[in-house]
């Protein structure tokens, strides 16, 4: 694979993964286009840690984005740890749904239920977003490494300001600016996958040195 196949699939994949985020909450297709982004993205950076014999490029990416997965699994079964938990010390009864409404209904029954696992479900709805933040973190210092690398071996400073910038939009996702700025971040990384120049620039000759009389 050569620099400019990694330019355009690293620029229009960094492009779809934008356009998913942004169709995200309009439609359930904006996230197999954001997959879609993501794989190419994986493919470019892979194919110019080759060309730049530079192997931490794609390392450092394809581990940002497993950590980053691993966090969203481990915050379902955190959640669905706790649902359960919750469902088990409750004492409802689930098990006869004739039942469910009158024991609603009944707000004094009802505060009994839910009143003692209250604190069980806020602890794991606590823990489950710090696991979820934590694996963020991990992924996007990854992608940052792997940015880095890119934009000296590049000599495209771009790519490490798109790292920096998802960086700190990952540590402030915990407010809705943190999301803006890691998005921010995608946009600044298409423009830099486009500025890659795909022919090396070699420097001018320096002029011959007259000999000495």
């Amino acid at each position: 694979m050569n620099i400019e196949t990694s330019k355009y699939l690293g620029g229009i994949g960094a492009l779809l993964i934008v356009i998913g985020d942004l169709g995200f909450f309009g439609t359930g297709y904006a996230g197999i286009l954001g997959l879609i982004g993501l794989i190419l993205v994986l493919i470019a950076m892979n194919g110019l840690a080759n060309i730049y014999n530079e192997s931490g490029i794609f390392n450092n990416a394809l581990y940002g984005v497993i950590a980053a997965i691993v966090g969203v699994v481990a915050f379902v079964a955190a959640i669905v740890a706790t649902v359960l938990t919750v469902i088990t010390i409750s004492g409802f009864n689930w098990a006869d749904p004739s039942t469910w409404s009158q024991q609603i209904t009944d707000i004094n029954t009802f505060m009994e239920i839910f009143g003692s696992a209250l604190g069980t479900a806020l602890a794991g709805l606590i823990i489950s977003v710090v696991v979820l933040f934590a694996f963020f973190i991990i992924a996007f210092i990854l992608v940052r490494k792997s940015l880095n690398l890119l934009a000296s071996k590049s000599g495209v400073g771009m790519f490490g300001t798109a790292g920096l910038l998802m960086l700190i939009g990952a540590v402030l996702t915990i407010i809705i600016f943190g999301v803006i700025l890691i998005w921010i971040g995608f946009i600044l990384l298409i423009v830099a996958f486009f500025s890659l120049k795909t022919q090396p620039t070699t420097p001018a000759p320096a002029p011959p040195q007259s000999s000495p009389a």
